[in-house]
């Protein structure tokens, strides 16, 4: 299951994510895209960066420390052929995203 914290988007973070995207619109809040969890840090997608493979991710801990940060795409898909990729960011140390309960994790271009 994914995570359940949510973070408005700073304007200052916004402008710059923007800025950086090959989209013209950016969330005003994201979610968490890890799996749940209650502790440490937490990272919801922004948009891509215009740049093939990565994307720009808030990243957030605890109340004050908010981040922008540009995170290569994760290069695991599911077992089988035509699995789903993973919809995180490359290394990262949760389970992907297929493990989660479908409805939890869509991955949306």
């Amino acid at each position: 299951m994914r995570c359940s914290h949510w973070r408005r988007v700073p304007l200052d973070l916004a402008r710059e994510a923007r800025e950086k995207s090959a989209a013209p619109y950016g969330d005003t809040a994201v979610q968490c895209q890890l799996s749940a969890h209650d502790e440490g840090e937490h990272l919801g997608l922004l948009t891509d960066n215009g740049v093939y493979g990565t994307a720009l991710l808030l990243r957030w801990h605890g109340a004050d420390a908010v981040q922008l940060v540009g995170l290569p795409d994760s290069p695991v898909a599911a077992p089988g052929p035509g699995g789903d990729g993973c919809c995180l960011f490359a290394d990262h140390t949760q389970q992907h995203t297929w493990e989660d309960a479908p409805e939890e994790a869509p991955c949306t271009s």
